[in-house]
């Protein structure tokens, strides 16, 4: 076969098959639907093999389509490795950084280190994807993600920032008076406590700890919520009891919208990591925004 695809196409087929979208790789990629549409049809006509398989809702990689991209995608980092190594006789950081982190951490990294990093490296672009899924990074494409240690996969690089945390568990002090407050975790299973769903669709069990004993409870409640910020909202209108981080918690507990319960259940934990592979090099991006965010934490002490 005399046809050599372009790298524009490859790194499109690419996108689609990781999205399984077209319209989420065309966001990526910043071209419309209807020309990756065109680009798609284009090359496997050219190709004379069927790449993709369409319906109106969804498109998947056929079997020549799946095998193609998992060839191409270690191809595709070492490109860009490859680049980013060239890219460093610049002397200062330049490109765009990708992180994947949580809605809580990206808050906490606008506070300060995001405006500190973006002023220092004017030729440095940020791209913070907030997703509460556990996301691969690497196959993802991100150069780094951000989560609390304890979810950090081991084969990773954590550097800690923005210290310990706590997930707790609050009411309003309206239903506090209508209802006793839970002295053990246990006694939740008599409240109206409001769930939280995990980006997956299983219910998040709350978890306890005291004088080293660990305890999971799946408490009761008729209103379940994806977004921890609404949790606490919906804490604070009386609705029942939450259980979220004192992140979340704490503009709510200043005003006394909130007030916890079950205190000496809720330790400290380790807090939040950027985190990122150790077996590649690091973008020289990612080493600035990494020595920013330890000086922020210096700062912060």
């Amino acid at each position: 076969m005399n046809y050599r695809p372009t790298l524009a196409d490859l790194r499109a087929l690419s996108a689609i098959v990781t999205h399984r979208s077209f319209r989420k790789a065309a966001d990526e990629l910043a071209l419309s639907p209807s020309t990756l549409s065109h680009m798609m049809r284009s090359l496997e006509a050219n190709m004379g093999v069927r790449l993709l398989n369409r319906t109106t809702r969804s498109v998947a990689a056929t079997e020549a389509g799946e095998r193609l991209v998992s060839r191409l995608t270690p191809l595709f980092r070492d490109f860009d490795l490859a680049l980013e190594e060239v890219n460093e006789f610049r002397g200062h950081p330049s490109g765009t950084l990708r992180i994947n982190t949580s809605e809580i951490a990206a808050r906490v990294l606008l506070d300060d280190a995001v405006p500190t990093f973006l002023t220092r490296y004017p030729d440095m672009s940020l791209d913070l994807v907030t997703d509460n899924r556990l996301v691969d990074v690497v196959a993802d494409g991100f150069d780094a993600g951000i989560r609390l240690r304890e979810a950090v996969p081991l084969d990773m690089i954590a550097v800690e920032f923005g210290g310990d945390t706590r997930f707790v568990s609050v009411a309003s002090p309206a239903y506090l008076a209508a209802h006793p407050a839970p002295q053990t975790p246990d006694e939740l299973k008599t409240h109206a406590c409001i769930r939280f769903r995990l980006p997956s669709g299983k219910l998040f069990r709350w978890e306890f700890e005291k004088h080293g004993h660990e305890l999971a409870v799946d408490v009761p409640g008729a209103l379940t919520l994806d977004h921890v910020e609404l949790m606490a909202q919906a804490a604070a209108k009386g609705l029942g009891i939450a259980y979220v981080s004192d992140r979340t918690a704490r503009p709510f507990l200043e005003i006394g919208a909130l007030v916890t319960v079950l205190d000496d259940w809720c330790p400290a934990i380790p807090g939040l990591c950027l985190y990122y592979p150790g077996h590649r090099h690091v973008p020289q991006g990612l080493r600035a925004f990494i020595t920013v965010l330890t000086e922020v934490e210096r700062r912060g002490r």
